[in-house]
């Protein structure tokens, strides 16, 4: 990919006549985004897609399953040592580089050795095991996010996070399509085995790109790398504005994320079969979040990212319904209804969730100071996990007490509230409350 010094944060000049977000799309920082994407990605779906569907066939309960969400805590507490990441740098290839290396190689041992245990006789050491699959993928989240803001200029914020997300996205039919074929023929040490080798294509990346020409120099000492991010986003928003921004932050995806906290589990129950999971579940799931989430990208460049998030939002919003429907449907039609019906709620959830990500993640970015990247957007994602971790713990026993079908509506009211803050934190028509660090 080569060596990439372009200077962050500004909108480079316009050469052709082509139009902007033909030469948005048309470069190399796109490419890296897609590997970006991808190696952010992997290791989070397999904790949501490939970990459940593990435990459940090996007999594990419902509800324990459920309980297995909390360790994905350090997704929620990843800026607590983000300004580590800020501060020091490991030898040999920079700031960002080298953080990336060294958590991407770990994660391909963890993810192998995670194949290895068995679920009935070594429950403690799993949890062991996927917690430090976690920490390790909260960690390269850290530094990725940081690299992405500081590699794009403002004018490809939109676009570049849209191509990360879908990247991010694609990267789940690896442990949610794939490997849950393989498991109906392979034994789980080497389905296992099987999806770490997906992450040396991220590990490839981080040698050969350069290291971004960062926006300012790196902290001086640790008491600056932790409390001036904080400092300067308060100071920025004042308290008032700062508080609103981390209440919409939590709420704008917390009826999405936790109706497809229990996805797998759930199209068990509803009949359908490994395989059936893998081939048409996620592949339905696949183009329309990839397609709509490119398109929704390009749309941004031209609708600017707060009609994006109430756009997208509404979108995102409304697909909670299919599954609302698909658990009214139950087991009671012919396999070739359910498995259209099926096919048709996952393609509408996967356009909905890739569309209000996309905006989400690029308003996130734009909110950051560029000279506090990797803390200030720690912070952020952080608070937007915070739904799909300690909330989701207890959809196991949410489902267990209103059953799949009220669960499902219990998500659709649950997202009206992150909809209603859009009218402070970013006004259709208005300028927004927010503002931006520059």
């Amino acid at each position: 990919m080569g060596d990439n010094r372009t200077t962050p944060f500004r909108t480079p000049p316009v050469t052709s006549s082509r139009p902007a977000w033909l030469e948005v799309l048309l470069n190399r920082r796109m490419l890296i985004c897609i590997v970006t994407g991808f190696s952010s990605g992997l290791p989070l779906y397999l904790l949501l897609n490939l970990l459940p569907a593990w435990l459940k066939t090996e007999g594990l309960s419902l509800k324990l399953i459920g309980a297995f969400a909390l360790i994905q805590f350090p997704y929620t507490w990843k800026f607590l040592w983000s300004p580590l990441l800020d501060r020091y740098a490991l030898p040999l290839l920079g700031r960002r580089r080298g953080w990336m290396l060294l958590t991407q190689l770990l994660l391909v041992a963890a993810i192998a050795a995670l194949g290895q245990l068995s679920p009935r006789e070594q429950v403690g050491l799993i949890v062991a095991l996927t917690a430090g699959v976690a920490f390790l993928s909260a960690t390269q989240d850290i530094v990725l996010d940081a690299f992405r803001r500081e590699l794009l200029p403002e004018i490809e914020l939109g676009l570049g996070n849209a191509i990360h997300v879908n990247a991010y996205r694609v990267a789940g039919l690896i442990p949610g399509s794939l490997s849950l074929i393989l498991a109906d023929h392979l034994p789980w040490t080497q389905v296992f085995l099987i999806t770490a080798m997906f992450m040396l294509p991220g590990a490839a990346m981080s040698l050969m790109v350069g290291e971004p020409k960062a926006s300012g120099a790196a902290p001086r000492t640790l008491r600056q790398a932790v409390v001036e991010p904080f400092h300067e986003f308060f100071t920025r928003q004042g308290v008032r504005g700062a508080l609103l921004i981390l209440v919409f932050i939590l709420a704008y995806k917390l009826g999405d994320s936790l109706c497809t906290a229990l996805a797998t589990p759930f199209y068990l129950d509803m009949g359908f079969s490994k395989s059936e999971i893998g081939v048409i579940a996620k592949n339905a799931g696949l183009w329309p979040g990839v397609i709509g989430g490119i398109l929704g990208g390009i749309w941004m460049v031209k609708l600017g990212i707060n009609r994006a998030l109430w756009a997208f939002g509404v979108v995102q919003w409304v697909t909670i319904l299919g599954f609302v429907g698909l658990a009214w449907l139950g087991t009671a039609e012919s396999d070739a209804t359910r498995l259209a019906v099926l096919a048709g709620v996952i393609g509408a959830e996967a356009l909905g969730m890739g569309l209000g990500t996309t905006a989400f993640v690029a308003w996130m970015a734009r909110t950051t100071h560029p000279a506090y990247t990797a803390t200030q957007l720690a912070l952020f994602t952080s608070l937007m996990a915070i739904p799909r971790t300690f909330i989701n713990a207890s959809a196991g026993w949410l489902v267990g007490y209103f059953g799949w079908f009220n669960f499902f509506w219990l998500c659709f009211f649950l997202a009206i509230p992150g909809m209603l803050l859009l009218f402070k934190v970013a006004p259709w028509n208005e300028p927004s409350a927010i503002k931006d660090p520059s």
